[in-house]
């Protein structure tokens, strides 16, 4: 493969209909989309009308994602080839809500990666044709409940529905009177017995180890780390161009902007592997770039549709957990209740709707591709409306002037520690490989 155009997202979390509107700024958004070789995005909605065993999930991604089975329509006619499906919000309605979604998928005709009926199935590259070549596309996440991770079958016993899992391990790591101090407390307060370790203490749910670099730290699952990147290598052999697709919402301690360690290690080993993009998302706001061996890491591409409270209902949980009564209250209700709560752990997004711009910005990056190497990429910056009333927001537009300053102004300072350099021409970030 010589030339090929690359256009990706992050996050689509679409209820409505796009192909209604017709703002130039959205036509020259869209028309960005389908000019490009190939288009990508992560979709995070389960596609069901509530029925087919849809039941709701006891725990969840927080919202309850669910949209039209025709929704995929409206994605494909703003030209979109291929999605991610391996998403926290992937098993929201259990077992029939990621079947459903993969049926309608598949019936669509849609290459999409990242969820199956086995783990071999959602771990497996997705493969699309293009003039210009052959395109893999892998997708995995981070961030899941622990029911939602597909299962490998036997020639026993069949696999278990579910995600591509990239697990991790988090440690902390301390000085040795720091750890001295967690064994007194341990004596004093009776703790219960945990099974210890040569290299490690663990101090109840937490594995501590000596060394001089303090703090939480993660790494890699090396079984899922493993079966990842072997996807990513037989693809390599497979197809012209390589994609790897990441939901992850972990961040570093105290500065969730730049993600988790091993999300980092994770990505530079994929291309290493072969692959010639990555793409990060799930953190719902953007993140650096980094170029490795010239081809671009995208850490975090932000949401590029952001309709979370125009899901049509929510189960009686969702309406419980906000203190409302399950059975006879309606799901305006529900979200703006959720609006006024305060942040719910593992959950900030309970803020995005009113305080923080961060998650209504995002870029659309065009990338030239030539000899599998990026040859240049144009950043677009995107707004999606903050300050809309709900029944509009989330719905993404080219950005104005002012905001699309903000917006590239943002990825620059986010890209620096990667060594990444992007210049800003006529409100369009430019980088060079």
């Amino acid at each position: 493969m010589n030339e090929f155009s690359l256009v990706a997202t992050g996050d689509s979390l679409i209820t409505m209909r796009q192909s209604v509107y017709s703002e130039p700024e959205f036509i020259r958004l869209v028309s960005l989309i389908r000019d490009a070789d190939l288009a990508f995005t992560n979709l995070e909605m389960n596609l069901h009308d509530y029925g087919d065993d849809c039941y709701p999930a006891a725990e969840s991604g927080e919202t309850y994602t669910r949209a039209p089975p025709n929704t995929i329509d409206e994605l494909t006619w703003m030209g979109f080839d291929i999605f991610a499906t391996a998403n926290n919000h992937s098993l929201d309605y259990m077992y029939g809500g990621l079947l459903s979604t993969i049926s309608y998928l598949e019936a669509a005709g849609v290459p999409h990666a990242g969820t199956g009926r086995d783990l071999a199935e959602a771990r497996a590259p997705a493969y699309l044709e293009t003039e210009k070549g052959r395109v893999a596309l892998i997708s995995t996440c981070s961030s899941f409940k622990a029911f939602g991770r597909a299962g490998d079958a036997r020639r026993d016993m069949g696999g278990r529905p579910g995600l591509n899992p990239l697990r991790y391990e988090t440690r902390f790591v301390a000085k040795q009177e720091t750890l001295e101090k967690l064994k007194e407390v341990e004596r004093e307060l009776n703790l219960p017995q945990v099974h210890q370790e040569v290299d490690s203490y663990h101090f109840l749910t937490n594995k501590f180890v000596l060394g001089e670099e303090v703090g939480l730290h993660t790494a890699l699952n090396k079984g899922d780390m493993e079966g990842n990147l072997a996807s990513v290598r037989d693809a390599a052999r497979q197809a012209d161009l390589v994609l790897i697709s990441l939901h992850a919402h972990e961040g570093r301690p105290g500065d969730d902007e730049r993600p988790a360690e091993f999300v980092e290690e994770f990505a530079r080993i994929c291309i290493d592997a072969g692959a010639h993009c990555f793409l990060g998302h799930g953190h719902h706001a953007v993140r650096g770039i980094e170029i490795r061996d010239g081809r671009p890491i995208f850490y975090g591409l932000g949401n590029f549709i952001f309709q979370n409270e125009t899901v049509q209902n929510m189960p009686a949980d969702f309406y419980e957990y906000y203190k409302l009564d399950p059975y006879s209250g309606v799901v305006s209700d529900a979200f703006d209740a959720r609006q006024r709560a305060p942040p719910r752990p593992g959950y900030p997004e309970q803020k995005w709707f009113t305080e923080d711009e961060k998650y209504w910005m995002s870029v659309l990056p065009w990338m030239e591709f030539e000899g599998g190497r990026l040859k240049e990429m144009r950043l677009y910056p995107v707004d999606l409306g903050q300050h809309r009333p709900r029944s509009q927001r989330g719905r993404p537009m080219m950005a104005g002037a002012e905001i699309g300053e903000r917006i590239l102004g943002k990825i620059v300072e986010l890209s620096k520690p990667y060594g990444t350099e992007i210049t800003i021409r006529d409100g369009v970030g430019f980088l060079e490989s």
